[in-house]
């Protein structure tokens, strides 16, 4: 090998960051730290058996490698990330049994470029009280562990790697507690590790909102060519309640549109539109009452004209639902049933479900990422198959929008 390349190789090597590994398992030292502002340690609020493990990190993506596993015990370990992103779900170990699996996260904090002197903007995303409470927008990575869990260790790297950027509302963002869930934050454990998921989406966001509360400007301001840009706006965007973000699905709700799409097209990144999930309102006939038609609409329309991948999901939930029928459909949703627009657990994993099924057709690129089995919305696994397990942090308060 000639002495330049070789020279070459050497530098990368030694510019390489050096991935770091941290030892859960019983009664080691990493396990027993309290987490603290800069370093890594557990987050209060664990049980016997359920934790929160944070790391301080700048943003960006990361490879979790996870070593499952216990010498004297049998495990069934789930992992999520962040605000609940669901990473692995239900990995069972037999005792003196370890398994390893990786995935790919997101972080981020609030901060944006600050605009020149004189130029409109801001230096940061306006977040509210509850967005600052969440495991989020914040200065560290945080893994969650529960079920039976056995860590043996953790290992954290920076990656270079395709992200795919949700923009959107209370049906698609992380939830921060229990029972409220959405597709969004059960996306990341239908994809492999090659690719990062970083869910933008807030409850009660329209497409007006998302770009002035500077949403938009943060998810622009990372994004890169090849990235994937998902956007579903619908059930707020309608409301002519909130004059000043109302949007009419025949002029300024398709322009809107066209907005975002320009915009992740002007940086190299594959716009992808999602038709809203409708609200669970059965007629007597036992079909879904249509309270989203003439905005779904006009997303197939936009996508159809401006050539963008259609995720049809507002049909795919109709589906679910009507599948499910009047009486065991509510179980698919927040608040025992009482929301009929906000999911749990079961409503989120189905929603999300589709989604991926749907990549697969519409979205070539991506959907060689896609790990999940097929999926028919018109036959919808039951409640007790996905048995996703619980997050520690519950909240009665309903998420934003409806």
């Amino acid at each position: 090998m000639p002495l330049s390349n070789l020279l070459v190789l050497l530098a990368a090597a030694a510019a390489a960051p050096t991935p770091m590994t941290y030892d859960l398992s019983a009664g080691s030292r990493d396990r027993d730290h309290v987490y603290r502002t800069g370093h890594s340690g557990m987050e209060p609020g664990g049980t016997a058996s359920d934790f929160l493990f944070s790391i301080a990190l700048p943003e960006g993506n990361y490879r979790v490698s996870v070593r499952l596993g216990n010498p004297r015990s049998a495990g069934n370990t789930t992992v999520k990330a962040e605000a609940r992103r669901l990473m692995l779900r239900n990995i069972s170990t037999r005792r003196g049994q370890f398994i390893e699996r990786s995935f790919l996260v997101n972080i981020r904090t609030p901060a944006l470029p600050p605009p020149p002197p004189n130029a409109p903007g801001g230096a940061q995303v306006r977040l509210s009280p509850r967005d600052r409470a969440e495991y989020t927008w914040d200065d560290k990575l945080t893994l969650e562990f529960l079920g039976q869990p056995q860590v043996a260790s953790i290992t954290i790297a920076p990656v270079h790697a395709p992200t795919l950027y949700l923009a959107g509302d209370s049906t698609v963002t992380d939830q921060f507690a229990e029972p409220a869930a959405s597709w969004g934050q059960m996306l990341p454990a239908m994809l492999d590790d090659a690719v990062a998921v970083a869910n933008h989406a807030k409850s009660g966001a329209t497409l007006k909102s998302f770009a002035t509360d500077l949403r938009l400007a943060k998810l622009l301001s990372g994004m890169k060519p090849g990235d994937w840009l998902f956007i579903q706006f619908g059930h707020n965007d309608q409301k002519r309640e909130w004059p000043q973000t109302y949007v009419d699905p025949a002029t300024t709700y398709p322009a809107w549109l066209r907005t975002y799409i320009a915009e992740a097209r002007r940086r190299g990144a594959h716009p992808v539109l999602v038709t809203s999930p409708e609200r669970r309102n059965f007629e007597t006939r036992g079909r879904i009452e249509d309270t989203l038609g003439a905005y779904a609409d006009a997303v197939r329309q936009v996508a159809r004209e401006d050539n963008v991948p259609l995720i049809d999901l507002n049909a795919d939930s109709r589906a679910i639902y009507e599948a499910l029928g009047p009486e065991v459909a509510p179980t698919a949703f927040n608040d025992g049933g009482r929301d009929k627009t906000h999911h749990n657990d079961y409503g989120a994993w189905l929603l999300a479900r589709a989604v991926a099924q749907r990549i697969g057709a519409a979205v070539p690129d991506l959907a060689r990422h896609v790990t999940a089995p097929a999926f028919d919305p018109n036959h919808p696994p039951s409640a007790a198959t996905v048995a996703i397990v619980p997050s520690l942090i519950h909240s009665d308060e309903r998420p934003a929008g409806s």
